[in-house]
């Protein structure tokens, strides 16, 4: 109708032998966390041998948010090669309550702050920036 449906994405359309859309979310999301669980724990190593101010830890884990969806969007669309925004954007979100899930269990306590929002904004803006790099470097 209007000639609109030519220009609407078909999601998950070109994702050829991945297994769709919803697979490579879930998939980049996962490398997302198994990053962020690896290179926290590497940090916590750090921490522990070394006298690292502690102002640093907030940045430095806001760096392991930021390369774990960068990460987790590259695994992602080596499948795709439109919508990479939507899928970064989505590992972004999921990967940011998948993580919250995981470290509040290894933690034993599940806090609800305003931090949780803020985390949430990040992870799909970083998401979203990773999923367009990543598909248009990897079309190349």
């Amino acid at each position: 109708m209007f000639g609109l449906t030519k220009r609407l994405p078909k999601v998950g359309s070109d994702s050829g032998k991945s297994g769709g859309f919803l697979l490579g979310v879930i998939k980049g999301s996962a490398y997302a966390v198994i990053v962020s669980l690896v290179c926290i724990l590497l940090f916590a190593v750090i921490i522990k041998y070394t006298a690292i101010p502690e102002a640093w830890i907030q940045p430095v884990n806001q760096v392991i948010k930021g390369l774990s969806v960068l990460i987790g969007a590259w695994a992602a669309a080596k499948k795709i090669k439109s919508n990479g925004w939507l899928m970064g954007l989505l590992i972004g979100l999921v990967y940011t309550i998948l993580a919250f899930l995981v470290f509040s269990i290894l933690d034993g306590e599940f806090r609800f702050t305003l931090n949780i929002l803020n985390d949430l904004l990040f992870g799909g803006i970083m998401g979203l920036i990773a999923g367009i790099l990543m598909v248009n470097i990897i079309k190349r």
